[in-house]
């Protein structure tokens, strides 16, 4: 039994590892389905179209094209082995449209034709049968005639021979797809009388004919295309004389009512002349070419036109969403601007301006240390140079370097608690339990203040219903270009966000490198929970949701070591985004509450589903979208909008800067953030999105130290009557 469980053990163990990869091969899955379906959208919509028949370019030589399918009959067959052709009947017209259907048009000049109990044929274009395969249906229902006008209506002469069979090929599938028959009737789009075929047009021919199609050209062209007037359209339909003809005329492509009109005039003139009008294989006595369609071509047809109509709705839904995106982004940059100024208006005066008296009473500062002896000096003798009376108190987790140690061996009057390792949220509830002071500051062990940052961040608390204070974290280490974009990132993203918070009275995260506390506010909640990876956020939500004030002081400054590569950066941003995920998921009773937990749940955590979840989660997406427009559509355009976009930010950046006193110098390598950095992001949201959907549990992953702080230059420790004490045991406060 116990081998069994081991055994199971194991099993989960493979598991735990190898199922959160998946989301990776979903992914990739998902990436390379839309690649496809838009790039065969794009091919079937706009390499191509319709366009007038009179784009025709130069003609060639036509040496190559037998004289008596130069001379014959508009129906040519056996172009490939025994060229022959077929004349109409006299006083027979051949009516056929092409360029259709068109969901206008089409039923327009069906009803024409039904109330004078005639039929005509119909060369179809396959990007329009896709579009309209219930007109395709009717078309067949009512008794008429379909033949095929290639898929996207290209010249075939300019084609490469698979391109051919390829346009010939899909239309035939959307035929059968649509309406359940095959055709063998073909004209070529930009096609007319026998006597303009030059040898590239013949080469067509005979592949065509190679592939089972009968040519339909044409002997008299109504000229509907430059759309002359009725008058003048129903002149050149008109027959000089008795002998049949094969009339051009179209039922799609741009307006036809003039076409309608000349159609529901002709047909009564050329009866009463006595002409009888007939579909293409009746007016020439061929057998009947359209046959139904065989199940295997059936199917693969009704795939085909279902696999185009979802790419259709894919492109305008992903329209939509860029639209959307878009507009949202730009009102997220408006009113966080707005609010950003609002909130310098506000905070104008100094850091004891407005929050009330004075606040000198003496401050707990708590370092939770994990292995921070490259920078726990730097921070440690950053907060004895305060210009306000505090407690220091390093809580050692565990750490194997010597961070303890190193810290009691610097002689400096800073407490130092030492525990088993249990995690950083164990870590400060300990530091909680040994502080004396009602006011607590938390700080992360890579993080050095600056001298007036605690009697800055601990001002707002003259205020009592100010229950959490978030300062203003700064990358210190901005060397290389990740370090200038999580530089860009701070002050741009992080900081704009938390004065629009802090407006807004729904701030979601006092970070862990500059956060201070009232002690009774936490000791309330039961110090800091550890059920998620973001104990900053949950921390943040549960004092908002219990009615305390969360406020952003940005004159509090620290400065932190930020990541040095990417795989460092992925570790630390995917536990954020996840923990986050974690905090908003617990707390999302919010929603329905009233007050202070209801700003927070009804304003911060839409904000963050929407700006921190669901657009990233696009962003692969609007990405593909993008190549995509820049492929097929109007690049000029395409660009035009990113430049915009790109202009915008910088506006934000250039604000952001200048409000928090910082040079614009890195914001030179915003361009190149969007190609990067951007993608990083976007896919840390994506895979921890799946963790947490997946319901994966993700372990704590400490970020790598570089030993880039430096403590404040001169900075001494203060008289204190704080003297250095043994460490009690650690408890968590209840």
């Amino acid at each position: 039994m116990t081998h069994h469980r081991r055994r199971a053990a194991r099993r989960r163990d493979r598991t735990r590892r190898i199922t959160p990869r998946t989301h990776w091969l979903l992914l990739s899955v998902f990436a390379v389905t839309l690649s496809t379906a838009l790039l065969l959208q794009g091919y079937t919509h706009h390499m191509f179209g319709i366009t007038s028949d009179a784009v025709t370019g130069v003609r060639g030589r036509s040496d190559m094209v037998p004289a008596r399918v130069a001379h014959g009959g508009p129906v040519i067959a056996g172009a490939a082995t025994s060229p022959h052709t077929a004349r109409v009947r006299p006083r027979t017209i051949a009516l056929t449209f092409d360029d259709g259907p068109d969901p206008t048009w089409t039923p327009r000049i069906l009803e024409v034709l039904r109330r004078n109990h005639v039929h005509a044929t119909f060369f179809v274009v396959g990007t329009q049968v896709v579009a309209h395969p219930e007109l395709v249906r009717r078309i067949v229902a009512d008794g008429h005639q379909i033949g095929i006008h290639t898929f996207t209506h290209p010249d075939l002469a300019r084609l490469a021979p698979w391109q051919r069979s390829l346009e010939l090929r899909e239309t035939q599938l959307a035929v059968a797809g649509a309406a359940g028959v095959t055709t063998a009737l073909l004209r070529p789009p930009y096609s007319s009388e026998n006597g303009a075929l030059d040898d590239a047009d013949w080469s067509v021919l005979k592949q065509a004919d190679a592939a089972g199609y009968v040519t339909v050209l044409s002997t008299q062209d109504a000229e509907d295309w430059q759309r002359p007037g009725a008058r003048r359209i129903l002149a050149n339909a008109t027959p000089h004389g008795h002998g049949g003809q094969v009339l051009l005329m179209h039922d799609a492509g741009g307006d036809r009512s003039q076409t309608v009109a000349a159609l529901a005039a002709l047909v009564p003139r050329l009866k009463a002349q006595g002409f009888r009008f007939a579909t293409v294989s009746d007016a020439v006595g061929m057998a009947a070419p359209v046959q139904p369609a065989g199940l295997g071509d059936h199917l693969q047809g009704l795939a085909l036109v279902r696999a185009l109509q979802g790419g259709d709705r894919v492109v305008r839904l992903l329209g939509w969403l860029m639209y959307a995106a878009g507009a949202i982004s730009v009102l997220r940059a408006a009113v966080v601007l707005t609010a950003a100024r609002r909130h310098r208006r506000l905070r104008a005066g100094g850091p004891d301006r407005s929050w009330g008296p004075r606040v000198t009473e003496p401050v707990s500062v708590i370092v939770p240390a994990y292995n921070e002896s490259a920078g726990i000096e730097a921070a440690v003798r950053s907060l004895l140079a305060s210009d306000h009376p505090v407690e220091i108190i390093v809580v050692d987790d565990g750490s194997t370097d010597g961070t303890a140690d190193l810290v009691e061996a610097l002689g400096l009057p800073v407490r130092v608690i030492r525990r088993r390792n249990a995690g950083k949220p164990a870590a400060l509830n300990s530091g909680l339990a040994a502080a004396t002071c009602d006011l607590v500051v938390m700080v992360d062990g890579d993080t050095v203040f600056e001298p007036d940052t605690v009697r800055t961040i601990v001002q707002p608390f003259a205020d009592p219903r100010v229950g959490a204070v978030s300062g203003n974290a700064k990358v210190v280490n901005r060397g290389g270009l990740l370090g200038r974009w999580q530089h860009i990132e701070y002050v741009v993203g992080f900081n704009l966000d938390r004065r629009l918070f802090d407006l807004a009275e729904c701030m979601p995260t006092v970070p862990g490198a500059v956060g201070a506390f009232r002690r009774r506010a936490l000791l309330d909640l039961g110090g800091v929970s550890d059920v998620t990876l973001a104990e900053d956020t949950d921390l943040t939500m549960a004092l908002c949701r219990n009615g305390w004030r969360v406020v952003y002081e940005e004159g509090a400054k620290a400065w932190t070591e930020a990541p040095a590569s990417l795989n460092a950066l992925w570790r630390q941003r995917y536990r954020w985004c996840y923990g986050t995920l974690q905090a908003m998921w617990k707390h999302r009773g919010a929603l329905v509450q009233r007050g202070a937990a209801g700003k927070l749940g009804r304003r911060g955590l839409i904000y963050l589903l929407l700006f921190q979840v669901l657009l990233p989660l696009l962003a692969p997406a609007v990405d593909i979208f993008a190549l995509y427009g820049l492929v097929f559509l109007d690049p000029v355009r395409i660009i035009g909008l990113w430049l915009t976009f790109l202009l915008l930010q910088l506006l934000m950046g250039l604000y952001a800067f200048r409000l928090d006193g910082e040079r614009p110098g890195p914001l030179w390598s915003l361009p190149l953030q969007q190609f990067v950095y951007r993608q990083l992001m976007y896919l840390v949201v994506i895979q921890s999105v799946f963790t947490a959907v997946s319901g994966s549990r993700l372990r704590w992953q400490r970020m790598e130290r570089y030993g880039s702080l430096q403590p404040p230059v001169g900075a001494q420790p203060l008289p204190s009557d704080l003297t250095r004490e043994e460490p009690p045991a650690a408890s968590t406060p209840r």
